[in-house]
């Protein structure tokens, strides 16, 4: 009977390892999402982005390959970069602009909290919208830098590696952040009053996510909804607006899951559901590269 109950453990201990993980689109939504929005370089930026579709494409998924168990450090560093729980930081107002005084307002929080105060510790809560800036930065810098040399008529091999590389990685959070699934609590599971009986099975976020994006690729074909970019005047602020927005879609996405809709060729209601979300994810990613590019033509300050 024992070892009856181990084998059993065993098989069970297996199935777990081997189910996907709870990653935003699968590789399949993100490396859309990157390829849809390189084909969509404007004329006026560096071409070598658009030509380097394919790598930016393969990019995409590039931070879910580091959340495996065998990696212990990496998977625990930057596994909160992924979501941000809005119900918990709903009373913030504006958020700050650094990830350190976030982490220091919630730790202020959690200490006033009676009752569940770890929920409001900051790998719970999450740092989606920083871990974007922070990129976002990062590919400004190179473009800059890429400025520089070309004025100075000097190779651009190294940059153009370089800003191909944090345009790829940029684009995960960003497709991230057009999932509704990434900005609550509820990311995996309605959880809570549940008056319109939506599902609380631990499945729901890879079923939207990944395996229908999976099953209907053909279906939801949306460059056509992707247009020209904007300039945005404020990246961090848009961005967390872009943020609630796709926070305000939660209850959508499990309207969907109770009528069927993400089951076997999908609902058209699911299908155009999706198709826009990705489509989302494109267009913002776009914005945020042309928005770095055309920043990074402005003279840094004088150094006194």
């Amino acid at each position: 009977m024992l070892s009856l109950r181990r084998a059993a453990a065993c098989c069970s201990l297996i199935a777990i390892l081997l189910q996907p993980s709870a990653f935003g689109w699968g590789d399949d939504g993100h490396q859309l999402i990157n390829r849809v929005a390189a084909e969509r370089v404007p004329d006026s930026m560096p071409q070598f982005l658009r030509a380097a579709a394919d790598r930016i494409a393969y990019l995409g998924p590039e931070p879910d390959r580091w959340r495996e168990m065998t990696e212990p450090q990496l998977k625990a560093a930057q596994e909160p970069d992924h979501f941000i729980d809005l119900e918990r930081v709903a009373d913030m107002g504006e958020f700050p602009p650094s990830r350190y005084e976030f982490i220091r307002r919630l730790y202020e929080k959690r200490s006033r909290m009676a009752e569940n105060a770890d929920d409001y510790l900051p790998e719970k809560v999450g740092f989606q919208p920083y871990i974007t800036m922070e990129i976002y930065g990062r590919l400004k810098v190179a473009f800059r830098e890429y400025r520089r040399l070309r004025a100075e008529k000097q190779s651009t091999q190294g940059v153009e590696q370089n800003i191909v590389f944090y345009a790829g990685w940029l684009g995960h959070y960003v497709g991230d952040a057009a999932n509704p699934l990434h900005t609550t609590v509820r990311y995996n599971g309605w959880t809570g009053e549940n008056p319109n009986g939506y599902t609380t099975a631990h499945t729901i976020h890879w079923e939207f996510e990944g395996s229908f994006v999976a099953r209907n690729l053909k279906q939801l074909k949306f460059d056509d909804l992707v247009h020209a970019p904007i300039r945005l005047q404020d990246p961090f602020a848009d961005y967390v607006h872009y943020l609630r927005e796709s926070h305000k879609l939660v209850e959508r996405v499990y309207q969907l899951e109770k009528a069927g809709g993400l089951k076997g060729a999908g609902s058209p209601e699911a299908l155009e559901f999706v198709r826009q979300r990705l489509a989302t994810g494109a267009q913002m990613l776009l914005n945020l590269w042309y928005t770095a590019w055309e920043e990074s033509a402005v003279p840094l300050p004088a150094k006194s």
